[in-house]
Order: structure tokens, then sequence, then C-alpha cells
């Protein structure tokens, strides 16, 4: 066919696009499917009620987990002193790592380096970068279930194998070993701990703890241990980091100050080593650790220059707030969840800002998966829950406490008129 000035028309056949891969991992992320919920919100206007967040990660929306000015006064020197203005090294600045090492340290039986730390742009990128590096043909990673699906996603882009394995909710969320056991090949390279625990609102023993890193050893793999929501914890069992057990298996922990000073945008985080044995030195991880921060981007320079101060000033009195503030919450919709037949609790929450409950359906009419209940649920009463198949297990919810009280029993309220609404039971 000829066009008007008698060249010949082709068509071209274009050679780039997206994966369906790539699109099913961002349908099946938090944010993906807590975007699906939230399109069947009412519009605003009209009788509708204020929407009530739930489902969500990010407390600092409301007003009581404001961060503390220590922070705030914190980041505006930094900006101010114009010291910050520049690139940062690779693996952060020193005394930002110096400042982490040693915050970190106090709870452990062995003092880190600022070697030991390299900071990144928050978890997530810190969680990235370790799966990057232990990726290698044919490798495995064993998963908990449920979890933060994250490290599903990023499993998948890396080209590891995820292998899962249950937490136990009848026994506060422990993980079942045996299954971790029989999991395990010569090519598993790694467990993942998260503690205290997304989603479950677990916090794990001391003895427990000490279990996984034997077990480990027996194995062959080292431990990443996930403590974003250290120090959060206000139940009868006291958060104990995995490092404390670094002289029994290499331990990776990463960690962000997003959690514990209520800033999840200020995107801080950190990839720590934990091997007084240096065998992590010895398997090249940290060389590989290393390489991969030099084509990767950094924290914000300013950031790292304010975490110095950011940890020496806060005061405990805000810590505490905090936790006494998550303990009321988590009483309130422990109690609250009691109240409505078609859900179960099986764990009080002690530590996090989540808690699982397990839908019975033998009581509910008009209601496919729990997928349909949350999006019904912001259709009908405006409150946004996340569902469980979100973090690996169907049919149930990731309900978030970390909401001021009063929203707290609005949203809880509505939930169990909902519940009522689509009962079977008369």
């Amino acid at each position: 066919m000829e066009n008007g000035r008698g060249a010949v028309k082709t068509t071209t056949e274009w050679r780039f696009g997206v994966t369906d891969d790539l699109l099913s991992s961002s349908r099946v992320s938090i944010r993906g499917v807590l975007t699906k919920v939230m399109g069947n919100l009412p519009g605003e206007g009209g009788a509708a009620a204020k929407p009530i967040p739930l489902g969500h990660s990010d407390p600092s929306v409301f007003p009581c987990f404001r961060t503390t000015t220590d922070a705030e006064d914190a980041i505006v020197s930094a900006v101010r002193s114009a010291k910050f203005n520049c690139y940062g090294p690779t693996v952060g600045l020193l005394p930002a790592r110096r400042a982490i090492a040693e915050y970190l340290s106090h709870d452990l039986p062995c003092d880190l380096s600022p070697d030991d730390v390299y900071l990144t742009s928050g978890c997530t990128q810190a969680i990235e970068l370790v799966l990057s590096v232990l990726a290698r043909p044919g490798a495995n990673i064993l998963l908990p279930r449920p979890g933060f699906p994250f490290y599903e996603a990023r499993t998948a882009f890396s080209g590891l194998e995820a292998r899962h394995f249950d937490l136990l909710p009848h026994k506060g969320w422990e993980i079942d070993l045996d299954a971790v056991e029989a999991l395990a090949d010569e090519n598993t390279v790694a467990i993942v701990l998260i503690n205290p625990g997304n989603p479950c609102g677990n916090v794990f023993s001391k003895q427990h703890l000490a279990k996984v890193a034997e077990t480990a050893k027996k194995l062959g793999i080292l431990v990443i241990a996930d403590e974003v929501y250290g120090q959060l914890a206000f139940g009868e069992t006291p958060f104990i980091p995995m490092g404390a057990f670094g002289s029994i298996v290499p331990i990776i922990m990463v960690g962000s100050i997003s959690k514990r000073w209520v800033v999840p945008g200020w995107r801080l985080g950190w990839i720590v080593m934990n091997d007084p044995n240096g065998i992590l030195k010895q398997t090249k991880i940290i060389e590989g650790i290393k390489g991969i921060l030099n084509i990767t981007s950094d924290p914000a320079t300013f950031i790292q220059g304010a975490v110095f101060d950011i940890i020496k000033n806060t005061k405990d009195e805000f810590f505490k707030k905090t936790i006494e503030l998550l303990r009321e919450t988590a009483d309130i919709c422990f109690e609250r969840l009691k109240e409505i037949a078609c859900v179960t609790c099986p764990h009080k929450p002690e530590g996090s800002m989540f808690v699982m409950v397990e839908l019975n359906f033998s009581l509910l009419k008009g209601i496919e998966d729990d997928v349909d209940f949350c999006c019904k649920l912001a259709r009908e009463e405006s409150v946004v829950i996340l569902p469980g198949s979100a973090v690996g297990l169907k049919n149930w919810l990731r309900i978030t406490f970390a909401v001021d009280p009063s929203s707290l029993e609005d949203g809880l309220g509505r939930l169990k008129s909902f519940c009522k609404r689509h009962s079977n039971v008369e």
C-alpha cells in the first residue's frame, strides 16, 4: 500500500511492553489491593460517612501519632546547615551509620560497627537489595505465611523461588519449624523473620528466636530479620532483636526509622550485618551488598545528616506515649472484635500495628470471599480493611489499630453493623 508520496507504508512490530507478571505483581501488592478496595468507597458529598482507614500502615495521618518535634527540628537543622546538599557515599554518611550502629547495639550482646551498617531508601529498598544479592540460579528462600507481600514480589523479580512456611495462629503465630526443615534443601539460602509481626501483631519470645537460630544453623542458611517494627511491643512478650543470636547464625537485619518515629515518608532504612563469626564476609555477601549499592539510589543526604540528632534528642516520653497509645488501641480492637459473631481473632496483638482475624462464612450471606467482603464493607460503611489474601491468608482480614481511638471505635462499630446486615442468622 502506498501513501500520498508514493512511499510504501509498513506496519511496525513494536518490541517493547510490560509483562503480565509485572502487572499481576503490582495488583497483589498491599497498595494494589487497597486501591481496589478504596475504589468502592462512596463519592464525596451526600450522606456518605467519612472513610475510616483500617487497612493502612501509616498512622502519621492522625494527629495523635505525630512524630516528635525533636525529629522535626533535626531535619530543619540539617537542611539549614547547607552541609547536606551533596551526594553522599553509597554506603551512607559515616555519622549516620555510627548513630544507627550505636542505637541498635543497646539491645545486642556485641557492639556493632559503622562498617556493619548500610543506609537505604527505607526498609523496602533494604529488602530489595538483600534479595538481589542472594539470588542465583536455582536458589530458594523461606518466607512466612501470612507475611509482607513485598518479599514475594522482590523474590520473583530476583529469580529466587519462594517457599512458604506457616505461622501458627493458635500458638501466638509462632513459626512452624518442622515445616521449615521440611521445606529447606541444598538450594535454600535464607529464612525471613518479621518481628514484631506484620501482619499478625505477634512478638516472638526469646526462646522461640533461639530455636529459629538453631534451625537456621542446622540448615546452613542465614536469617533475614525484618525489624522495621522493632521496639513497638506492648504486650507481655518483650521485643528481642534477632541479632542477639548472631553468634549462632549469621543475621542480616533490615529496618528503618519509619515506624518507631512515625515518619514512613522520610524513607531512611538500613541493612545491618550481625555476624561476629565473619561468615557473611567469607561468602562475599558483604562485598555483594557494597557492589549493588554502587548502582542504586541513596537516601536523601539531609535525612542522613539529621539521623544523629533524631536518635540522640528524641525523649523516652515520646516512645512511651506511642506504646501506650498502641496498647490502648490494640485493647479496643481486640475487645470490639469479640462482639462480632462472623470474625474470630485467635491471638491478641502484642506488637506492631496489626491484627489478623478469620472470617466465618457459615454465618454470612451474599459474601464470596475476603476481597468481596472488604469491597462491600467499603461501599456500604466507608471502612477500608485489607483482605487477608493480600498477605497470603485467604478469607482472613488484616486490621490496623494504629488509628486514633475514636475513629477506631467508629470503624469497628460500622464493621459490626455490616456483619449483622449480612448475617444469615435470624
